[in-house]
């Protein structure tokens, strides 16, 4: 079961805090800034900013810690996050460290001078080099604070940015609108600060965040919606920012109820869900060679799952086969394992069905305290859940040539975190075989119709992020097994697509 991690510590660090203070980039002595973070009004982590200038060169570390709970397991997540910039918030280098296993990973990146970065990536114990272009307009954390100041605070301006995170090395585009100055209460005390509000471009809809931002461009309160909870991070004191943490299960909080009971039997046949989403961010699920998409108008979503029906998704691409830091297929001990699994199978579908058994049978311990695992961690320990059955069989799939990658959605199940008929958060794999995208389902043993795609990729945590906001705003109106596909539920909107009638059961020739 796909655990939420998710992205906190990045989306966190990456979003709350605009840059660093106004004091001189010339021999600035340290200077600590802290925030406590609260969910749901409930105190689960803080941030802690350190900034120190010296010959022209302004260092900011962001150093972010949170405690959840998963199931009632505790799991601790930290994020260190560092830039080098110039005196005009001109990126000279970063660097970042996150805990989300039992092994950090880590980023290094220096500048080769030309506008370029060498980047070495660490996970698992394995590295990895390569070069970069900076993106074009892309701002570390004092680019940023500079961009907040030079925009002012005038209700009804505008201005837009590119805000780069070191730690999944991923760009995103931000709109900000400034809405006024407002006097808010803070741990401290009060303070008059700007309001502005942040609209995230993600790769599912928009994300808004709002800020209260003082007159150097700092950032002292910011307030959010995850999985339906207002998330909030406040300037504070260090006594305030370190007291004690209170326990939220997140697990609960990520689930979505069906409205009605799925028994086993109706899960192999074509099913056809209306989904309402609320929060305008547009629409949240792919289209798959399983999964067919088509908007009912406003905010009502009809998705068709089915077996496979090749062209909906575009063919693999060099990098659905290539070895990356999370999905090692390159690392001998992968290849090894790979081969052994698939013994004498002449062909991709043979090959995938006997990596699926495989893996499903080589993780032995079903760990809840592991946020992400990557696959050379997952072949050490063979310990998790979901997300360590997904990472592990798709390296495994590239290191027998077959592309592969990782989905993230929601699957249902009848009963979970003592609660009855509920769509919960999942991870499986997608394989190229046959001229056609077929999904694998180590974790569960099987592919069904109550698997909903929300995002797919190369099992990079990261790309993952868009998807931890939707589960808050996702609601199941109905639920229809074995539907007359060539009717859309709700009986108002075009049909969605074309050859998603066939029957068939829903889990195809995968598992």
């Amino acid at each position: 079961m796909r655990r939420v991690l998710l992205t906190l510590p990045t989306l966190l660090v990456g979003v709350f805090l605009l840059g660093s203070c106004t004091a001189a980039h010339a021999a600035a002595p340290l200077q600590t800034d802290w925030m406590t973070v609260l969910l749901g009004g409930r105190k689960v982590g803080h941030l802690q900013v350190d900034r120190e200038g010296e010959n022209g060169i302004l260092v900011t570390t962001q150093t972010l810690a949170l405690d959840l709970s998963r199931a009632g397991k505790p799991m601790h997540l930290a994020n260190i996050s560092r830039s080098l910039e110039g005196p005009r918030g001109q990126p000279l280098g970063f660097s970042a460290r996150t805990r989300m296993s039992s092994m950090d990973s880590t980023v290094e990146a220096h500048t080769d001078g030309a506008g370029r970065y060498l980047i070495t990536t660490t996970v698992g114990g394995q590295a990895r080099t390569s070069l970069m272009d900076w993106p074009g307009g892309a701002l570390l954390a004092e680019g940023q604070r500079l961009a907040a100041v030079a925009a002012g605070r005038r209700p009804g301006d505008s201005y837009r940015m590119r805000e780069f995170d070191p730690s999944s090395l991923q760009v995103v585009d931000v709109r900000v609108d400034i809405l006024g100055d407002e006097t808010v209460a803070l741990p401290g005390g009060a303070m008059r600060l700007s309001h502005q509000r942040q609209t995230l471009a993600l790769p599912h809809g928009h994300q808004t965040l709002d800020l209260w931002i003082d007159g150097d461009g700092i950032a002292r309160k910011g307030l959010m919606s995850l999985l339906g909870q207002p998330l909030e991070m406040l300037a504070c004191d260090r006594a305030c920012a370190l007291a004690p943490n209170q326990s939220v299960d997140m697990l609960r909080a990520a689930t979505v109820e069906s409205p009605r009971l799925l028994p086993q039997y109706v899960r192999s046949v074509p099913m056809r869900y209306r989904i309402h989403v609320s929060g305008g961010i547009g629409q949240p699920f792919i289209v798959t060679d399983e999964q067919q998409v088509t908007a009912l108008g406003g905010d009502d979503w009809m998705i068709d799952v089915s077996s496979a029906h090749p062209g909906r998704q575009a063919p693999p691409t060099p990098a659905d086969r290539e070895p990356n830091a999370w999905l090692q297929s390159d690392a001998p001990a992968i290849r090894r394992l790979a081969a052994k699994a698939v013994g004498g199978a002449r062909d991709d579908l043979s090959r995938m069905r006997r990596l699926r058994l495989f893996v499903s049978d080589y993780i032995t311990e079903h760990g809840l305290d592991i946020g992400y695992a990557s696959a050379l961690e997952v072949l050490d320990s063979r310990e998790g859940d979901c997300t360590e059955y997904a990472v592990l069989l798709a390296a495994m799939a590239r290191a027998q040539g077959i592309p592969a990658r990782v989905v993230s959605g929601m699957v249902y199940a009848d009963r979970f975190a003592g609660e009855s008929r509920q769509f919960i958060p999942h991870e499986w794999v997608q394989a190229w075989v046959d001229g056609r995208w077929e999904s694998f389902d180590s974790a569960l043993r099987h592919f069904d119709s109550t698997h909903l795609a929300l995002a797919s990729g190369d099992g990079d945590p990261w790309h993952f992020a868009a998807t931890t906001q939707l589960f808050g705003n996702l609601h199941i109106r109905q639920a229809v097994p074995d539907a007359d596909l060539s009717t859309p539920v709700g009986g108002s909107a075009a049909p969605a697509g074309s050859g998603t009638g066939n029957g068939g059961t829903s889990g195809g020739r995968g598992g």
